[in-house]
């Protein structure tokens, strides 16, 4: 057995002893100041933003829930209304028209933005040269860079009963003279058919990202297994787009709801109320009738069924929205 010798243990000297402390609180530190650096940094990044949504959308919906509850005609001083504004909306026969219609149009409207945005969309994905896939792009967005006012005009000119090409090529085949912008039916088509040649764009350009993002082994396992063109985009590029798709019609959704100026140009809300819209009603009430606590009401059930559409669409999205 051999003999262990303990040797003392020198104590430290207090001025390494500080020394050492000194680094060790410096270097914990450090990370804090960083860190605070970098949440003042973001904030300045996001106060722009943050002060633009604030002034330009939170200030306006609380005045115009505020304004709702009274009547005021910029001339006199605002007289408390209560809900009397409401319940004088919700009882005008132009007012339940103009959402009547507003909805028409949405579904109308979406539905086909959607279709030919997709399908547009799985086209332009197919094989063909880049250049020209380029090309596709650029012209199918470039309505959506225009004005919906001078899209209008040039639409009212188009479906134009006695003189527009519209209705010229349909005489060639023999189709007698539709009038576009003067029967309830046609009006609609015709805002409808305006507004989605200017809208698709968007919806396509969120459907080329998407298809983009699927991988092609997938496909191509399908093609293997004998799976026709029809059946793989069923099966598979339709449930892998779900998530783009939920994107495309919440987006579409919101602005079809808020149509003004595609019946405003092109039929001014006719022939009668037929293609009169929510927002037109707003318009009319408040800038033309200086009724502006009826048209804050009004804005408000707008803004109140848009949260609603919105909210059962991200609720039915939970059983068809299929994330990879």
């Amino acid at each position: 057995m051999t003999n262990t010798e303990i040797r003392p243990v020198r104590p430290e000297p207090a001025r390494t002893r500080t020394t050492r402390q000194t680094r060790k609180s410096s270097e914990s530190m450090a990370p804090t100041a960083r860190t605070r650096g970098a949440r003042l940094l973001a904030i300045l990044f996001l106060a722009p933003t943050v002060v633009g949504i604030v002034v330009f959308t939170v200030v306006p919906i609380v005045g115009s829930v505020v304004l709702s509850l009274f009547q005021w005609d910029v001339i006199e001083d605002p007289r408390w209304a209560g809900g009397t504004n409401y319940r004088e909306i919700l009882t005008d026969s132009t007012v339940l028209v103009s959402f009547r219609n507003t909805l028409v149009f949405m579904v109308l409207a979406v539905a086909l933005q959607l279709l030919i945005a997709l399908v547009l969309a799985i086209t332009v994905n197919g094989r063909m040269p880049k250049w020209l896939r380029s090309v596709f792009r650029s012209a199918f967005f470039f309505p959506l860079v225009l004005s919906a006012a001078s899209i209008s005009v040039v639409m009212k000119y188009l479906f134009n009963q006695d003189f527009g090409p519209v209705n010229w090529l349909l005489g060639t085949v023999g189709i007698p003279s539709v009038p576009w912008l003067t029967s309830e039916n046609g009006a609609m088509a015709a805002v409808v058919v305006a507004y989605v040649w200017q809208q698709f764009g968007f919806s396509f350009l969120l459907f080329v990202g998407g298809l983009n993002n699927i991988p092609r082994e997938v496909h191509e396992a399908a093609s293997l297994d004998g799976a026709s063109g029809v059946r793989k985009h069923l099966s598979i590029t339709l449930p892998l787009l779900s998530p783009t798709l939920l994107v495309a019609s919440v987006v579409g959704i919101i602005n079809a709801l808020q149509v003004f100026e595609q019946p405003y140009v092109l039929t001014a809300g006719g022939p009668g109320n037929s293609t009169r819209t929510v927002v037109m009603v707003i318009y009319e009430t408040a800038f033309e009738q200086l009724r502006f606590g009826e048209a804050s009401a009004v804005g408000v059930l707008l803004f109140a069924l848009i949260m609603a559409v919105t909210a059962l669409q991200f609720r039915l999205s939970r059983r068809y929205v299929h994330y990879q």
